[in-house]
């Protein structure tokens, strides 16, 4: 018996190498893609709305994250088990996520995903306006990369327009409810001005492309650049060079040195959003579409960063902001400055005002 198990425990750790070079394991090879779906007033219908359009053999998880009082008792899973097949979960913390089933988050928690679970933490008490559709997104993002799908439904404020920017970041897709089909729709709309949303479309018609997108290699494959790289090598590096060639043109941006797997990612995302999957149509794409150039540049810098940067933005903190900060001190008068977009609080900042480090 112990044989056998031991056997079996060898089975599943040669499962989990790595087939690269190094041997390293690519952990993207485990997910499979997550959906997470944020709303608030008139959440409910849009949700089953959406579901009711939605196969039941994607092969991804779809987790509800609905704004609900913190002393409010919620039949939302009862509700929309009537609008679907899939099963539909209450979330306890801990439960893994699985595919083709709905996960409907709890009232008065905070939840977030990490090693394919579902944690969920006590709501806090501050009294600034609690950002649960944020909070999971931006997990989401973190815990599935290209892989995570991010939809903002019916609701009354802004949350989730930051997770949505996250998962853009990370080279996921994006969806909004459009305004006219919206019972409420500062909460889409706001999310669509970040300019990070993919489509902006009816919830019957999210459904419909979600389930468009799910076979596409950049979702449905174990490795994100699998497809392209499965071309021929001399088809897929004129390709590549032709795109890179049409970058440089329109942007005066050289990528040749760049990471080849990011914008292989990247250039895989775009072609997800016209349902492409040769890397030389993609090409020919570019070349007959000029917008298309641009668009790939944005998708590949990151948004989240590009503070860092913009020269204006430290110029207007050189010449107006810190000398508002130091007026009237002494040289040997200290200041602190804390940086909240960087880890240690410092960073590049320092460096391009010409500052002390402290």
């Amino acid at each position: 018996m112990n044989i056998k198990k031991s056997a079996k425990k060898s089975q599943r750790k040669a499962d989990l190498e790595a087939v690269d070079g190094n041997q390293q394991h690519d952990r993207s090879s485990e997910l499979f893609p997550v959906v997470g779906i944020g709303a608030s007033a008139g959440g409910v219908e849009a949700f089953g709305e959406l579901l009711r359009h939605l196969p039941i053999d994607t092969g991804m998880a779809f987790v509800m994250i609905l704004h609900m009082l913190p002393a409010q008792e919620s039949w939302l899973s009862l509700i929309l088990g009537r609008s679907t097949q899939m099963p539909v979960n209450d979330v306890t913390d801990g439960m893994p996520v699985a595919p083709n089933q709905v996960y409907v988050i709890p009232p008065n928690v905070s939840m977030t995903i990490a090693s394919g679970a579902l944690n969920l933490t006590p709501r806090g008490t501050g009294r600034g306006m609690f950002m649960s559709v944020d909070t999971f997104l931006l997990s989401l993002a973190e815990e599935r990369g290209n892989k995570a799908i991010g939809v903002i439904l019916s609701g009354g404020d802004g949350d989730g327009s930051r997770g949505l920017k996250a998962i853009k970041a990370a080279g996921g897709i994006t969806f909004a409810q459009c305004e006219d089909s919206a019972k409420v729709s500062s909460m889409p709309n706001t999310a669509v001005a970040t300019g990070q949303v993919d489509f902006i479309l009816t919830p019957e018609k999210i459904a419909e492309k979600i389930a468009e997108i799910s076979p596409h290699p950049y979702i449905a494959d174990r490795l994100a650049t699998k497809s392209i790289a499965d071309e021929s090598p001399i088809a897929s590096k004129g390709a590549i060079v032709t795109i890179y060639s049409l970058l440089k043109m329109a942007t005066g941006v050289d990528f040749t040195d760049y990471k080849q797997t990011t914008l292989l990612r990247r250039i895989q995302r775009r072609m997800l959003l016209y349902k492409l999957e040769r890397i030389e149509d993609y090409a020919k794409y570019l070349q007959k579409t000029p917008i298309e150039v641009t668009a790939l540049y944005h998708d590949v810098f990151i948004h989240v960063t590009s503070f860092f940067r913009d020269p204006k933005s430290f110029e207007a903190l050189s010449s107006k902001v810190f000398p508002e900060i130091v007026k009237g001190k002494s040289p040997k008068t200290p200041i602190r400055i804390w940086i909240a977009g960087c880890s240690t609080g410092f960073g590049l900042l320092p460096k391009y005002l010409d500052l002390p480090m402290i």
